[in-house]
């Protein structure tokens, strides 16, 4: 029986009424967090990846070098989101090293991590951990500690490469100098932890407004350079002379991986990048 909107009682259309606003709550949200996400807001603690917030700053994240894909030692960088890999079939497409994701902030695990980063080793792929950074939540050191003691460490082996320090988004609330001295707490933690220089990943917006520019990491870490562009080179940070390795696309495909998967290129022949993993001149 279909009820008129007249012969409801006062408190039917105050419980109708109550539905509807929190339906209308929920959906404004969800359409919050999404869009927080996209605009390198407060991500949801979990979510971060190499290039979340590029997505929102890049006019064109498919348009891409024509000689990115032809040229240099290729490699990937992935996280749970690219679901289970087969690590030998992306060997087979001749790239030949990535970084995993492995920690966020100070509590965040990567559920796919441990087989990622097990798997891509018996392929043959040189892989490395990297770190989400989460500034607004904890200390540079606890977080470099915390990266390092869940799959951050290094390990002289032929095919192990420093980790990773994953900085994007916006400024977390923090001055320039509050920024610096953070990313550098981290850097100085995670070197006592394990030898190596912190490979720092960033864009250029995002290096040249959280730090100013700042120089200081330049003789320290090489920098991985996040930059979506059909030139044949990548911009590079104010503070830094020159890329080490550059994340060309978000949305290339290779062998053994379903959906898009970041495309990224060393800066170098594969004795370099060899050094770069060994610590060798």
């Amino acid at each position: 029986m279909r009820i008129s909107r007249s012969r409801l009682t006062p408190l039917s259309r105050a419980v109708a009424t109550l539905g509807a606003l929190t339906v209308t709550l929920g959906l404004l949200a969800g359409s919050t967090a999404q869009a927080a996400q996209s605009q390198g807001g407060q991500i949801p603690l979990g979510t971060g990846y190499l290039g979340v917030t590029m997505h929102n700053t890049q006019t064109a994240p498919g348009s891409v070098s024509p000689m990115a894909a032809t040229d240099g030692v290729q490699g990937i960088d992935v996280s749970h989101y690219q679901g289970t890999i087969n690590w030998t079939s992306v060997r087979n497409a001749s790239k030949q090293f990535a970084w995993i994701k492995a920690t966020e902030g100070t509590s965040y695990k990567d559920p796919m991590f441990g087989a990622n980063y097990t798997n891509a080793y018996r392929a043959g792929v040189i892989r490395g951990a990297y770190h989400f950074a989460r500034p607004d939540a904890s200390s540079g050191a606890t977080q470099a500690n915390f990266f390092a003691s869940n799959g951050g460490a290094w390990s002289k082996d032929n095919l192990t490469l420093p980790g990773v320090l994953d900085i994007e988004g916006n400024c977390y609330g923090l001055s320039q100098t509050s920024m610096r001295n953070w990313i550098l707490d981290f850097y100085n933690t995670y070197k006592t932890r394990t030898t190596r220089d912190i490979v720092i990943y960033t864009s250029p917006s995002w290096w040249n407004t959280c730090t100013g520019g700042w120089s200081g990491m330049a003789t320290r870490s090489p920098l991985w350079v996040a930059h979506w562009t059909t030139a044949a080179s990548p911009s590079v940070p104010t503070g830094f002379p020159a890329w080490t390795v550059w994340q060309y696309s978000s949305t290339g495909t290779v062998s053994g991986i379903s959906g898009n998967v970041d495309h990224d290129k060393f800066n170098g022949t594969r004795d370099r990048l060899l050094a770069l993993a060994n610590n060798t001149p």
